[in-house]
């Protein structure tokens, strides 16, 4: 397939998927042939419905590659700091030394992935204004698929492009842009280009949402409307710096989703409630099986991946959540039970506490010290819905714009609607300032959106050094994946151009 590209003719492959007998016309899950897809709005309706179809689908054999779920966990969260799991054979991942490695399928995952997207979304862009329809419906969903093409692209530059502050302003190479639905041979476009075409993507979505004045049905998160652009644009916007924007952004993308209730929060994060703004679509009769993201992280799964190796949060953010904050109960603390220091394998006695406290784990799972039960399945192996954006991070996005524009007053402010006035924790109160204010942002980033998939994509734009450390040294990491990583390793943190794609495209040069 050249350069990992899914020209108009695969559209009809591409969007097929099981049909759930109530979902024929909302979930994302219709298909139609890629002769008459563009021929009406409402086929053209379900070419968009395939783009989140394609975010929750199982690619490869093995490794349990499954759309935007593979993508939070084997990048956002394996390699981070926050994150640990007692997997020792997949050092490479976590350790992030597949970076310089072309011909890496978890090189490859990722260009393949969006590039799927991004090139079905640019055939939507092409042919929707020919398609016979109401002009408002053209302009939806044209919006629509211009909010999937800037998330995609905001994704890629994030794994294969330098953090903003190592791109010389932006002069350093970034992605392949392509804007049409062709395969021609095209070069690296630089990172300022490619970022000023995702803010142009997200000022066309705006105005075209606008002009419509359509949104999406009600209880129908899985969809993209206006507020999701406004996400991806705060998003974008605080990955490059632009303060402003990410303060402006994240504002008009949260307006609509109010905080979720404490009892929401411990409700397992696999359905949408008042707080999500967008999400990927989870059914009994759309599961992935044991490729799901929820049956490699949900903590009452059936799967192995689960039940061996259950998913923890590292002691050393553990210890930073004070005891009267709703998140700390959401990770066993093993107190002074018997635990495994190295393996974080809990005993006899930490496993009957843990099985009297959360009696809906499953009947063979192992216990381990500081595992999670954030994430819970709707229904097994894996099934519920992944949550893509929510009004949490555009609070956190606020306040880390507002402490760099100097404005420290409204960053205490956004961060306490965040814990206290939202009711995770009633007795937050913040008066930090200076550097201890940022901190205090990036912990609560952590504890926030841990397992969410940002940890790593975090630290990078930062410019962290990522630390981990084994039980003798203050944490929980494995001894085989504890070290330290700093900004200017592991190619600045920077996944090179796949094969797959270099190999034939001749713009290219390797």
């Amino acid at each position: 397939m050249k350069k990992i590209f899914i020209p108009l003719a695969l559209i009809g492959v591409l969007l097929v998927g099981s049909c759930g007998k109530d979902y024929l016309n909302t979930a994302p899950t219709s298909a139609t042939s890629g002769g008459t897809i563009f021929e009406t709005t409402e086929n053209a309706r379900l070419a968009v419905n395939g783009l989140s179809k394609i975010m929750t689908r199982q690619y490869l054999s093995s490794q349990g590659f499954n759309g935007e779920g593979t993508i939070k966990l084997y990048y956002g969260e394996y390699p981070g700091q926050n994150f640990t799991v007692n997997l020792p054979g997949w050092a490479g991942v976590i350790g992030q030394n597949y970076h310089t490695s072309n011909n890496s399928t978890y090189t490859n995952y990722p260009w393949y992935y969006y590039y799927m997207i991004i090139g079905n979304a640019n055939s939507i862009i092409e042919y929707i204004d020919d398609a016979v329809g109401p002009d408002n419906e053209k302009e939806y969903i044209k919006a629509q698929a211009l909010t999937y093409r800037a998330y995609c692209y905001l994704m890629l530059m994030q794994l294969y492009s330098y953090r903003w502050t190592d791109t010389n302003n932006g002069e350093t190479s970034g992605v392949v842009l392509r804007l049409e639905p062709t395969d021609e041979d095209l070069p690296l476009a630089s990172a300022k280009t490619v970022y000023n075409q995702i803010y142009k993507d997200l000022d066309d979505a705006i105005s075209l949402y606008t002009s419509s004045k359509m949104d999406r049905p009600a209880g129908q998160n899985f969809e993209v409307n206006i507020d999701v652009a406004h996400a991806v644009y705060a998003r974008t916007a605080i990955t490059i710096s632009d303060y402003s924007k990410a303060l402006e952004m994240a504002g008009k993308a949260r307006a609509k989703y109010p905080m979720m209730t404490n009892a929401e929060y411990t409700s397992g994060f696999s359905l949408p409630n008042q707080e999500w703004i967008w999400s990927i679509y989870g059914a009994s009769d759309e599961t992935l099986y044991f490729y799901h993201y929820l049956a490699y992280i949900g903590y009452n799964s059936n799967a192995s991946a689960v039940r061996t190796y259950p998913k923890r949060i590292a002691k050393s953010l553990y210890d930073k959540i004070p005891d009267t904050d709703i998140r700390k109960g959401m990770f066993l603390d093993p107190k002074n039970m018997g635990w495994n220091k190295n393996t974080g394998l809990g005993q006899a006695d930490l496993k009957s506490y843990a099985f009297s406290k959360f009696p809906d784990l499953y009947s063979t799972a192992t216990v381990h010290a500081y595992m999670n039960f954030k994430f819970k399945c709707q229904d097994q192996p894996g099934v519920g819905h992944i949550n893509n954006f929510r009004s949490a991070e555009m609070l956190l996005i606020e306040a880390e714009a507002n402490y760099f524009l100097n404005n420290t007053s409204a960053a205490q402010q956004n961060l306490e609607a965040l814990i206290l006035t939202s009711g995770r924790d009633p007795n937050y109160i913040c008066t930090k300032t200076g550097a201890a204010l940022l901190e205090e942002i990036k912990t609560y980033r952590g504890i926030e959106l841990w397992g969410e998939g940002f940890d790593w994509f975090d630290k990078k734009r930062w410019g962290d050094t990522l630390v981990k450390r084994n039980w003798d040294n203050g944490d929980t990491f494995h001894n085989d994946l504890t070290g330290v990583i700093t900004p200017e390793d592991k190619n600045k943190w920077t996944w090179v151009v796949p094969r797959l794609e270099s190999d034939y495209n001749t713009e290219i040069p390797f």
